[in-house]
């Protein structure tokens, strides 16, 4: 399989240099179309002391900032579309509730892969991509950078993250293509567990056989955590692996256990040292 409608998600000024730049290599790469998709944020209408009535001109100042956000995003994804030869459209939407409007979980659902930028934890803001809200809603992987990353670089090596989970399996065939044109594959799994059917040592043996069916060179690896974390242990080996991507289901518990407990998912993607494919 390839990527052939590519969704570049170009919440601020900020990262949409380099969502584009990425989306755009992966399109010269697999011969896809490109999306630019940005919202418009309305925000909250700011109130007046001591009545407490709309402030106009406040209210004025906000669209006009985020009009002009919009203008120069678009300007920079036609500008690099241009450059780069490649198919593309632009897609716009205002949005009182950011991402997670429906016209743009409908954009995100048509599309082979979704590309975001990592917020920079240093500069937030409230027009940032929710990537919660499309891993849970649009049922297509999203393929998150780095803020860290200026550039596209090639996809050699990759880890994927397997714990037997539908969430796992999934985001593993969404990354087919990366698989495929990867030179080295490690399905890596963190504490396993014995079963009827497999001992911990040969975890990941069937999904690893599939692949190599497709002529994905697939190794398998375990580790046990010890007094880490599953986080810390994927993140020492992608740091010890060179890993150039990692594939990864996306909340494996329930959206409540993570909003009260937190978990891997969250904790590597504050923490991002690599390319990192989400699927759920």
């Amino acid at each position: 399989m390839s990527y052939k409608t590519i969704l570049a998600i170009l919440d601020t000024s900020e990262n949409a240099g380099v969502a584009i730049d990425f989306a755009f290599a992966l399109a010269a790469e697999h011969g896809a179309h490109v999306i630019g998709l940005h919202a418009e944020i309305i925000s909250a209408v700011p109130l007046v002391a001591p009545m407490e009535i709309p402030d106009p001109v406040a209210v004025q100042a906000l669209q006009d900032m985020a009009r002009a956000e919009a203008a120069d995003i678009e300007q920079l994804f036609r500008t690099k579309g241009e450059s780069n030869g490649v198919s593309y459209e632009w897609r716009s939407f205002a949005s009182s509730v950011g991402y997670a409007s429906q016209p743009l979980l409908d954009s995100a659902r048509s599309s082979d892969l979704l590309v975001a930028v990592q917020p920079d934890p240093a500069r937030p803001s409230d027009a940032h991509v929710d990537v919660e809200s499309f891993l849970f809603e649009s049922g297509r992987p999203v393929l998150m950078v780095p803020y860290i990353f200026k550039q596209p670089k090639p996809i050699r090596r990759v880890l994927i993250a397997w714990n037997g989970s539908k969430e796992a399996t999934r985001a593993t065939f969404d990354s087919m293509a990366f698989l495929k044109a990867a030179d080295a594959v490690e399905i890596f799994s963190v504490d396993p567990v014995e079963s009827a059917w497999q001992s911990p040592s040969t975890t990941g043996a069937e999904i690893a056989a599939t692949l190599a069916r497709h002529g994905v060179k697939v190794t398998l690896s375990t580790a046990e955590s010890a007094d880490k974390s599953p986080s810390q242990v994927i993140e020492n080996r992608l740091s010890d692996s060179s890993i150039d991507l990692l594939v990864m289901g996306a909340y494996t518990h329930s959206r409540l256990w993570q909003m009260i407990f937190g978990g891997t998912t969250k904790t590597l993607l504050r923490s991002m040292t690599a390319l990192t494919l989400l699927s759920r």
